[in-house]
């Protein structure tokens, strides 16, 4: 049902390290660069990161991606930190959304909220 996702950031290169980071160890790699946005996918791009000059809002909203188990989650969490991330909630299973659902949130360095889950 969702064609894209795009986040509007502040400062692309400082983003492009978070994202790089955080979504390739879920097998997503970075499909489209140009000076004023990149964008991410396995097939095609899907995640798109849009130089906005300004930082947005807070609450702005958030993207969960999936990851195939729990070892990914744990990877793009780690890598999501050591690249200007904020830990949001470490990984972790949080049976309020299901037996094996395991999950960790992160702001981004806008303060955009990222989650990484995998269901096994």
């Amino acid at each position: 049902m969702i064609d894209h996702v795009g986040f509007e950031v502040a400062d692309l290169a400082r983003s492009a390290r978070f994202y790089d980071a955080v979504l390739y160890p879920l097998g997503a790699r970075r499909m489209v660069q140009s000076d004023h946005a990149i964008a991410y996918g396995v097939n095609e791009p899907q995640v798109w990161i849009v130089v906005r000059g300004r930082i947005a809002a807070p609450g702005y909203g958030h993207v969960a991606l999936s990851a195939s188990g729990k070892a990914a989650v744990d990877a793009a969490f780690a890598g999501g930190l050591a690249n200007g991330g904020v830990d949001d909630g470490p990984p972790g299973l949080r049976p309020q959304y299901g037996g094996r659902y395991y999950a960790a949130y992160l702001r981004d360095p806008d303060g955009l909220r990222v989650e990484v889950v995998s269901r096994r």
